[in-house]
């Protein structure tokens, strides 16, 4: 079986869960073409993403006198194709928050993805999350006559979903994936019953350095982590008011915010403001195994997000055995059962946030263990990288044999 996967930004460090996908299907003995939009802008620190950098085909890196080859050959190859998806484009473009010149930059896109499918005789392409590259692998396979599916995650699908076209994307998939049945849910409230039998849930998956590698025993420091973007939905100033509050309580403890992004300034001030900045350290991005180090140098991981889909991060930290205190939101409680795995708590309310941490750090060291055995034992049943594979094999298997 012979398919092409394409991403907007690949390798990237916030997205190693695709790598670890891609090497799963392949040892299913899937080939897997790697297509992507551009290459990391956050750098690629792991060893496997550099590989990773060499086996993949980039989109922007085709050059103008070459871009226009592949928009004159698609139309050459199939002008009946080329005006429908033309089209497509420009529907696609009414009513999104992006306009129609960034979908006519799609549409270019497509050409070139498509000429490379034909090319490679790959009749199936799988695009990772709802928005452009959902578009671009919807206008490669209408220009190509060959199917795609896609991987809904989470907030870009939900939070603005008749502004990318997920109705659309969804109706004329072959085949969609979401990575919790709440997102499949929210996949369903867009399209009509009869597409609902297309949409499945895969869980993004652990690979065997998780598995196979014993977790780090309980960790008695007053440290807690919470990995991600630096950004408006991770909600970390309602983290940084949790641990003020803490604080004012005679309660100190550490926190890491492992990660960086466009919210970085302000959450300094935010620190300074609240008296809390001699306790938080920013790491800025860092590779996954020095997120996996700092997961195992804390005592919980903490999640302050407003809106997810299924954070890759909690089912890492759950199996490095860790209790983890975070939202309930989205897809997370489907994984974290309040009590057993960690706390869970309403989003937004920085009281009740220090509450569960206050918690955690009264805990004694027989609860902790308890608790991140039992985080541990559910990740890594509910996230086993090659069953999800397999699962995704037999998702592509009635594609695999289209006629380009």
């Amino acid at each position: 079986m012979r398919i092409a996967y394409l991403i907007s930004e690949y390798p990237k460090v916030s997205h190693s869960f695709i790598r670890r996908e891609i090497a799963a299907l392949e040892r299913q003995g899937v080939e897997v073409l790697r297509f992507a939009i551009r290459g990391p802008s956050d750098g690629s620190p792991d060893s496997a993403d550099v590989e990773e950098l060499n086996r993949t085909r980039y989109v922007l890196g085709a050059g103008l006198i070459a871009t226009t080859a592949h928009v004159l050959r698609a139309l050459v190859r199939r002008p009946v194709a080329f005006g429908r998806a033309a089209f497509s484009a420009l529907r696609l473009s009414r009513r999104a928050d992006r306009g129609l010149v960034h979908h006519l930059a799609y549409f270019v896109e497509a050409c070139i993805v498509g000429n490379w499918m034909e090319q490679s005789k790959v009749p199936h392409l799988h695009a990772h999350f709802g928005s452009n590259p959902a578009a671009v692998a919807m206008l490669a396979a209408q220009l190509n006559g060959g199917t795609f599916s896609f991987t809904a995650h989470g907030t870009v699908e939900t939070d603005a979903a008749r502004f990318i076209g997920i109705p659309e994307k969804v109706r004329r998939a072959a085949h969609v994936v979401a990575v919790s049945e709440y997102g499949r849910s929210q996949l369903c409230r867009w399209v009509d019953p009869p597409h609902w039998k297309k949409i499945s849930v895969v869980h993004c998956g652990l690979d065997e350095g998780y598995r196979d590698v014993p977790a780090q025993g309980f960790n008695a420091v007053r440290r807690f982590v919470c990995v991600g973007r630096l950004s408006a939905e991770k909600g970390q100033f309602v983290l940084i008011d949790a641990l003020s509050e803490l604080r004012r309580q005679g309660v100190d403890a550490e926190l890491v915010l492992a990660g960086d992004g466009e919210l970085r300034t302000e959450i300094e001030r935010h620190c300074a403001a609240r008296g809390v900045a001699d306790l938080v350290r920013i790491t800025g991005w860092i590779s996954g195994a020095t997120v996996r180090k700092e997961i195992e140098a804390s005592r919980a991981l903490v999640l302050s997000s407003f809106a997810e889909g299924l954070p890759v991060v909690l089912m890492e930290a759950m199996a490095c055995a860790r209790p983890v205190i975070a939202t309930r939101v989205a897809g997370v409680p489907e994984l974290v059962r309040d009590g057993q795995d960690g706390w869970l708590v309403a989003p937004g309310n920085a009281m009740e946030l220090a509450a569960a941490m206050r918690r955690c750090l009264e805990a004694d060291v027989p609860q902790l263990q308890a608790m991140g055995h039992a985080a541990r034992s559910r990740a890594l049943d509910r996230h086993d990288v090659d069953r999800s594979a397999q699962q995704l094999k037999q998702v592509f298997e009635p594609f695999s044999g289209a006629k380009a």
